[in-house]
């Protein structure tokens, strides 16, 4: 099934803005593994790529440039002399010379994909590229693509580049997962037609990656489709978590290590406690590692309501990630419907809370849009209290901070039908609300929302306590 082109319309603007130009462009495109870079890269610009070439994980530099050859010749289908390499300087000047035998006419797309994986340890590969855009590129109008997956070292390495590629990225995109728009949107594309309960069940295992999401069959509930792709022998997705970070980056154990600290904890953990858990020292080691699993985006870091920069938390926001540490991993599982059981237990409601609260931090465009909040500018954040004797703690899961003097006290829970206030919960809610007006001193009107999975039954304690009902459907919204 050929795939259809979803969303990403930011995106692809930005990349036929770049072909419509005068001048010549250098694109970097980032974003993590299997999000659907290339896709993008080469549905945009399909009539107008004259060479590509994607780096080979785990190659020597030899391998690199003969890789890189045998591109150039399927390329040049075979017409152009071309003498093998010895070094990435070699390489750039057969590229630029077989360039010069196109004819004028269309713009030209040159394509880099994986560029971490072509520039081997001490391979020269980026002076080579230095090379080729500063001497010719520049001067033909050629737009120049270059795409890889470890996000950090795109950004380390050839945004802030201190050589010859300094400020030479003249359009930079971060490719994220598709929303749950785009989600339903793609699903409907291969004839699955979904519920939003249902999407929402497959978002929350495998995320908004294309990649994962193209393992999702017609006819089948999310319970079934889950159990097929992660559970039964060889399961496409069985083994992913094993494959994903060694792909990413050097070293890749320390990285799972804090993958691993922060699945321990729902809310999430500052620094110092990430050091702790994981056993990585404070220091520059880990504020690298920190920063690579942000740009790569598995981790997100929020800052809670009222609390300096060195208090933000951490939190592992991918969601297979997340689901694999705590169903796959290590578990011994027997029979056919592994899912459908594990589904009923109490661990999956504890997961499932806390996976619904993560995609609804990622839509926090979508409930503003909900709250009618798009003429209002307003600040996101978190509030955790831990409370001391008999000081009374709590936990908020957004707070919406608005320039018309009001807090949104957003509370996200997530149920598989109808959501009820009791009596015991009324009671945390005005404790909630009691701690927060105590801890912030805020002077500010506070309103409570409750964002639910499919609704609010009413009753007295809704009435009085629920200024504004969101379900699942809002997190469907267009931004």
């Amino acid at each position: 099934m050929s795939q259809i082109f979803i969303g990403r319309k930011e995106e692809k603007t930005v990349l036929l803005d770049a072909l419509d130009s005068n001048e010549a462009e250098m694109v970097a495109v980032i974003g993590r593994r299997r999000v659907g870079k290339t896709f993008l890269i080469q549905s945009v610009y399909k009539d107008n790529i004259v060479f590509e070439v994607t780096g080979l994980q785990y190659a020597s530099m030899r391998e690199q440039l003969e890789n890189f050859v045998l591109q150039l010749t399927e390329f040049s289908e075979n017409t152009f002399p071309i003498q093998r390499p010895d070094t990435w300087l070699q390489a750039f000047a057969l590229l630029i010379n077989y360039l010069k035998q196109l004819p004028e006419g269309k713009r030209k797309v040159v394509f880099f994909d994986e560029l971490p994986w072509l520039a081997t340890h001490k391979s020269r590969f980026l002076n080579g590229l230095s090379y080729f855009w500063n001497s010719w590129a520049v001067k033909n109008d050629i737009i120049v693509v270059i795409c890889g997956s470890a996000a950090s070292w795109m950004i380390q390495k050839v945004v802030n580049h201190r050589g010859g590629l300094h400020n030479r990225i003249t359009r930079q995109i971060h490719l994220a997962p598709f929303t749950l728009a785009e989600t339903e949107a793609y699903l409907q594309s291969r004839k699955i037609h979904f519920n939003r309960y249902q999407i929402i069940q497959i978002y929350m295992a495998l995320g908004g990656i294309p990649h994962y999401l193209k393992e999702v069959r017609a006819g089948k509930s999310a319970i079934q489709n889950i159990n097929r792709i992660c559970f039964i022998p060889n399961a496409r997705l069985k083994e992913e978590f094993l494959r994903l970070y060694p792909a990413l980056f050097a070293n890749a154990e320390k990285h799972i290590s804090v993958i691993r600290a922060l699945a321990t904890k729902w809310h999430g953990l500052t620094r110092k406690e990430i050091s702790h858990v994981s056993g990585i020292n404070e220091g520059g080691s880990l504020s690298r590692i920190l920063s690579e699993l942000m740009y790569s985006g598995f981790i997100s870091v929020y800052r809670p309501f009222g609390k300096k920069k060195k208090n933000k938390l951490y939190r592992l926001t991918d969601e297979y990630s997340l689901f694999y540490l705590k169903f796959i991993e290590g578990k011994v599982h027997e029979g056919k419907e592994v899912w459908n059981h594990l589904s009923q237990t109490q661990l999956y409601k504890i997961w499932s809370g806390y996976a619904f609260e993560n995609i609804c931090l990622k839509h926090i465009p979508q409930i503003k849009k909900a709250l009618d909040l798009s003429g209002i500018y307003s600040i996101s954040s978190s509030f955790y209290h831990q409370g001391k004797g008999e000081e009374k703690g709590t936990q908020i899961d957004l707070v919406i901070d608005r320039n018309d003097q009001v807090i949104n006290l957003v509370e996200i829970k997530f149920h598989s039908e109808l959501f009820t206030i009791s009596k015991t919960y009324a009671e945390n809610l005005r404790n909630k609300l009691e701690v927060f007006q105590s801890v912030t001193k805020t002077k500010k009107q506070l309103f409570f929302v409750i964002l639910t999975g499919l609704g609010l039954t009413t009753n007295q304690y809704s009435r009085e306590l629920i200024s504004q009902e969101l379900t699942l459907e809002n997190l469907f919204l267009e931004e």
